[in-house]
Parts: structure tokens; C-alpha cells; sequence
């Protein structure tokens, strides 16, 4: 019924604790928009780390056309060669690269620049790649799993070199891949254009710019835009050309578990089993501003958004109750399609 998935959604926008919240869902047939506050199904929210599985869509996008490969090591596409065993791609993707969670530099000059304000403004992109040229690998890629916005950051700048561009291609070149074809109209890495005001610790932050690490942070997008990538990875068949419909597909595939979780990793997409054997996907992101989660469960066809212009909390207490409406809804029976706005 309509009324059981109202009940499980509204309770996402009072867990925001923020000026604002906005929160989409599909399960089946049915679709659903809620937002509170100064926003609306179009307002465009910072997304922080949730820019990571556009950027390895964009990775499948461009293995599906054969212009790179999984295993081609990432050095493959740069000025210099990284020492040590090779380094691929595929380890970008599945944080298994052994490279540090941001690169080394990148404090010190946040601090300078302004750690309270807008940490990775003064980072470009001769700073990520002098960072790796200093950079020794924690482990052997491939032997370990450590979360890396390094690693993020240089995949999107990998592959817009091998798309045969520069590093600060990559926002042009997932606009052609990915965002345009799927006719996501709010979504980019483009800080100057509007979106909602982010918020830390009540007070108003001034828009990111993450100029050497775009593929790790950048993108910007909407509810309304979110639930459409929903839709589409739900669905990968929908998608206007083959190489996306083989992206789609490609970046639900899991790649590796996660020792003592039972969870495993996709192409960044994070992947826990379900009971019957289902599986849901979930990922989630913040920055400075804005706290923003995703997550979708292909047996079942549900997924949920939700998103806040407040900086997460300790404990992400948004970020779990968005992860439980969506185990719940996985949960309850489904009713017909609806729009709503408190």
C-alpha cells in the first residue's frame, strides 16, 4: 500500500537534522519524492564520496567500448611509472590499491588554505600526481581492502588521460559518457552553478571545490537525478546505448569480499547479501556541507536517496536510518505510484 511506504520514508527527513532534506525511492512501479525545507526534487545536493560510482561507471563505460581494460595498470595512462608491482585500475575501483586515504601533502595544505572552509580548494592536479610520484603503497595491490579518496581521485584522472584528455577532463568526458545519455540534468561537478546551501554545525559553508580530486568528491545531483540512476541500474536494459547497458550491469558484479564483514565490494559499490540470496547495494558520501546516501536492491527492484545540506555526524545517524528504510522497504508490500512534499 501507498500508505506503508510513506510511513517508512517520512521519518528519513526529521533524521536529517539539517535546513534541509530530500529523500526519493522506487520499488516496483512505484516512485516517491519527499523534501523538506528551502529544496526541492531538483535541488542540487554535494554528493561527496557517492561521485565515486559515477566515476566507476564510467570505468565500465569505457571497458565496454574497449578503450581500457580492468587490469591495465593505471600508470599505463600517466607521465611516469609508479614503482613497485603493478597497480590497476581495478584496484582504484575496489580500494585495494594500497595507496593511502588522501594523498600525502594534502593536510598540510588544507591547513594553510583553509581546513575549516574548503580543505581539498588548494590540492590541483599536478598536486595529486606530485603526491603519487612520493607516494610508497601501504601493501601489495590487491592483498588488502583500505578506503581511499587517493585512489577515487586518481581513477578520474586516469581515465579522462586515457580517454585522451587531461586529468580536468573528467567532468566533460562523464557529462558525455554517463550523465547526458541518461538525461541526468542536475547532476556535474560544477560548484559555481546553483545548489542548496551546505551546513556545518548550523553554519552556511561555501560551495566545495575539489580540483585535483574531481572523480573522489565532486559531483553535485539532485533526488529527482539519483532515483533516475536508481531506475537505471535496477533496470540496465532502459539505458540508450549498449556500452552504458553493459556499465550498468558491470558495476553490480562483485569483485572481492571483505574479510570478517561478509560484505563485498563491486566496482565502489559496497555489497551485502541478503537472506534468501539477494544482495543490496549502498554507498554513501559527505562533505563539509551535505551528507548524501544511495542504495538499491536488484532482486526486489528498490532503491532509495536520501539527502541532507548538513555535514554528517558522529555515528551517521542520517546515514543509518536511510540504510534501514531501505531494508524496510525491501520488507514491505508494494502499492502504486506517488509524489508527496511535507
Amino acid at each position: 500500500m501507498t500508505e506503508a511506504l510513506t510511513t517508512r520514508l517520512r521519518p528519513l527527513l526529521a533524521a536529517a537534522k539539517g535546513p534541509g532534506a530530500a529523500v526519493a525511492a522506487v520499488r516496483g512501479t512505484e516512485r516517491a519524492v519527499l523534501c523538506d525545507g528551502p529544496v526541492g526534487e531538483g535541488t542540487r545536493f554535494e554528493t561527496g564520496s557517492l561521485t565515486k560510482t559515477f566515476t566507476a561507471l564510467l570505468l565500465a563505460e569505457l571497458t565496454a567500448r574497449g578503450e581500457v581494460g580492468y587490469g591495465d595498470r593505471a600508470d599505463r595512462y600517466l607521465p611516469f611509472r609508479i614503482p613497485g608491482p603493478p597497480l590497476t585500475l581495478l584496484h582504484l575501483a575496489t580500494h585495494t590499491s594500497g595507496l593511502p586515504r588522501l594523498p600525502p601533502g594534502l593536510l598540510t595544505r588544507a591547513v594553510r588554505s583553509g581546513w575549516l572552509s574548503n580543505p581539498y580548494a588548494g590540492f590541483s592536479e599536478d598536486d595529486l600526481l606530485d603526491s603519487l610520484r612520493r607516494t610508497r603503497l601501504s601493501h601489495r595491490p590487491g592483498t588488502r581492502v583500505q578506503y581511499s579518496n587517493f585512489g577515487g581521485g586518481l581513477l578520474g584522472h586516469v581515465l579522462a588521460r586515457a580517454a585522451g584528455g587531461t586529468g580536468g577532463d573528467y567532468p566533460a568526458l562523464l557529462a558525455e559518457r554517463v550523465t547526458r545519455p541518461l538525461g541526468l540534468a542536475d547532476t556535474d561537478c560544477d560548484a559555481d552553478r546553483a545548489q542548496a546551501t551546505g551546513h556545518w554545525h548550523g553554519r552556511p559553508r561555501p560551495a566545495l571545490l575539489m580540483p585535483g580530486l574531481t572523480g573522489a568528491g565532486a559531483l553535485r545531483s539532485s533526488a529527482r537525478d539519483l532515483l533516475h540512476v536508481l531506475t537505471a541500474l535496477l533496470d540496465p536494459g532502459t539505458a540508450p546505448n549498449t556500452a552504458l547497458r553493459t556499465a550498468l550491469a558491470e558495476v553490480q558484479r562483485p569483485r572481492l569480499s571483505v574479510p570478517r564483514t561478509g560484505s563485498r565490494l563491486c566496482l565502489i559499490w559496497n555489497l551485502r547479501p541478503r537472506p534468501g540470496g539477494g544482495a543490496l547495494l549502498h554507498h554513501s558520501g559527505g562533505t563539509r556541507g551535505f551528507t548524501a546516501f544511495a542504495g538499491f536492491l536488484p532482486g526486489s527492484g528498490t532503491g532509495l536517496v536520501a539527502l541532507t545540506n548538513t555535514a554528517p555526524t558522529p555515528l551517521a545517524p542520517f546515514i543509518q536510518s536511510a540504510y534501514g528504510a531501505l531494508r524496510e522497504l525491501d520488507d514491505t508490500p508494494s502499492g502504486r505510484v506517488w509524489t508527496a512534499r511535507v
